[in-house]
């Protein structure tokens, strides 16, 4: 069974005085309320919905229903309710990537179960195929010819053998000048090559890191392999039993641990300004808690944050596996910007009742992008193109907002909104931005082992 939500504590008297008050219980604010709490910070979180997770929330049946067809009754044909878990921001963690190490950093990890994502894929002229991510898989993979494959794995043994440190791995290369377009013709890769190799494996979502130094291309490159290395499934990623829910909720346990106080269902909960304009607290039914400074979702800072774009999610259930994905139970599919015609990359997230997210012989696929149209249920149509027989489609747009300010001088310091991305690099790098804001020091995640999660991985 899932692990027990943290134990409420009785709400104290609203005018108690804290470090930080943390405004909705996301996963951005819950890894902030665990880290600040972990250095000693007194912390009140609260959150305007009765369950945790806020914007990137799993819901159960009945809740997805309620959100998305009001007034209806769940059917029955899906079992029961609470046997099904829906992230609202599907996303899957990669095997050594900052997340695991910031649960490997706070113990988190020990909270919670994992199982090992069973393949990623690439989509190339409408097919679907595995993504290659080292010499040995480049030689066997159908996507390239048989001279391709060659230039392939030397860019391939040129990755694995390099270290950052170590500038003899680097083979008179200057990654900080040659930009990655520069180092794929070095080895004269093609454009299909460099396609899967940006966007598959490097986890760009669009074109213009061709022409920014390679060297932050090489690291991801680098970190897909060394992920992948770590499970025998063909995927550098692991995914939560009982799905993304688990996650918050972990941290916010470890800041319960450490004294944090919790409200939830706090809808008129917001944030007082003093004359100068500085965040000083949060107000709620009447009674405000004083704090140094506020952390909180943009939802929570009207007048504060600015819209930069749109994703729009498509959530489906189906009674199969994604078709030609091997019979996954667990898949990663991206959809190149060039395979679509599209200026943003597309995003094909399947998990099933294998990981405790639905009922037994189900499935749910998640297909999300960026928005480009004013037609964004059209944009995905690529992408649900790719699941078959759909039971049940539910499509909802989200605004993607970011702060204004960096919280330094009003003391608001605001996350910002999730991206159409299925991995967690740009979640878990807002929050390391974030802890550094606030607490003027970066947190230091290269000892962490993320082996340490192994343990808790199925």
């Amino acid at each position: 069974a899932p692990a027990p939500s943290p134990r409420l504590t009785p709400p104290p008297a609203m005018d108690q005085e804290y470090d930080a008050i943390i405004l909705g219980t996301g996963l951005k604010e819950c890894l902030l309320a665990g880290l600040l709490s972990v250095d000693g910070m007194k912390i009140l979180h609260m959150d305007r919905n009765s369950y945790y997770g806020g914007e990137s929330a799993s819901l159960n049946l009945k809740q997805l229903w309620a959100r998305f067809r009001p007034g209806e009754e769940e059917p029955t044909q899906y079992g029961r309710w609470q046997d099904w878990n829906f992230d609202m921001v599907p996303k899957f963690m990669m095997g050594n990537g900052l997340l695991v190490r910031l649960l490997v950093h706070t113990n988190v990890h020990n909270y919670i179960q994992f199982k090992a994502v069973d393949g990623s894929y690439v989509v190339k002229a409408g097919k679907t195929y595995k993504v290659p991510a080292n010499d040995i898989d480049a030689l066997k993979s159908s996507l390239m010819g048989i001279f391709e494959k060659r230039r392939a794995r030397s860019f391939f043994i040129f990755v694995q053998d390099y270290e950052e440190s170590d500038p003899k791995t680097h083979k008179g290369y200057n990654l900080d000048a040659l930009t990655s377009r520069e180092l794929y013709a070095k080895f004269g890769l093609e454009a299909n090559t460099m396609d899967f190799i940006g966007h598959s494996l490097a986890l760009q979502s669009d074109e213009a890191y061709l022409d920014r130094p390679a060297r932050p291309m090489i690291n991801a490159v680098k970190l897909y392999s060394e992920s992948l290395a770590r499970f025998d499934t063909g995927s550098p990623y692991i995914y939560p039993l009982y799905g993304l829910g688990e996650l918050p909720q972990g941290f916010a346990r470890l800041s319960a641990v450490y004294g944090g106080t919790y409200m939830l269902a706090k809808p008129d909960a917001a944030v007082v300004y003093n004359d100068a304009g500085k965040a000083v607290g949060v107000s709620s039914e009447g009674e405000t808690a004083k704090a140094k400074f506020v952390i909180g979702d943009p939802s929570y800072f009207p007048g504060k944050c600015r819209r930069v774009g749109q994703v729009v999610r498509a959530l489906c259930i189906l009674s199969h596996p994604i078709p030609n994905c091997g019979e996954s139970h667990s898949v990663q599919i991206i959809l190149p910007q060039k395979q679509t015609g599209r200026q943003t990359d597309m995003y094909v997230f399947g998990c099933s009742w294998a990981h405790n997210v639905c009922a037994k012989g189900k499935y749910l696929a998640f297909v999300s992008t960026t928005v480009e149209t004013a037609n964004p249920h059209l944009e995905i149509e690529p992408g649900l193109r790719l699941l078959g027989h759909i039971d049940e489609k539910f499509v909802h747009v989200s605004d993607i907002m970011v702060p204004i300010g960096d919280g330094k001088e009003d003391a608001a310091f605001i996350s910002c909104g999730y991206d159409a991305t299925t991995h967690f690099e740009t979640t878990v790098r807002d929050v390391l931005d974030m802890y550094k804001r606030i607490t003027g020091k970066d947190l230091d995640l290269s000892d962490k082992d993320p082996n340490a999660a192994a343990a808790t991985t199925e």
